[in-house]
């Protein structure tokens, strides 16, 4: 199941720089992850210093 930022986001861009698929980008007010691309690993909730990223 494909992770999910949460409305929690910074915009650090942690998450971004943590995943390996390079599969989140900067959206509107917040980072957005393309869930056809998540692998689930959970390398951007470990990065995530508010924890915005969730399994959906």
């Amino acid at each position: 199941m494909a992770y999910k930022i949460s409305d929690e986001c910074i915009s650090c861009g942690a998450c971004a720089d943590a995943c390996p698929t390079a599969c989140i980008s900067e959206g509107d007010g917040k980072y957005v992850i393309n869930a056809d691309e998540c692998v689930s690993c959970g390398s951007c909730a470990d990065a995530c210093p508010v924890g915005a990223p969730a399994e959906d």
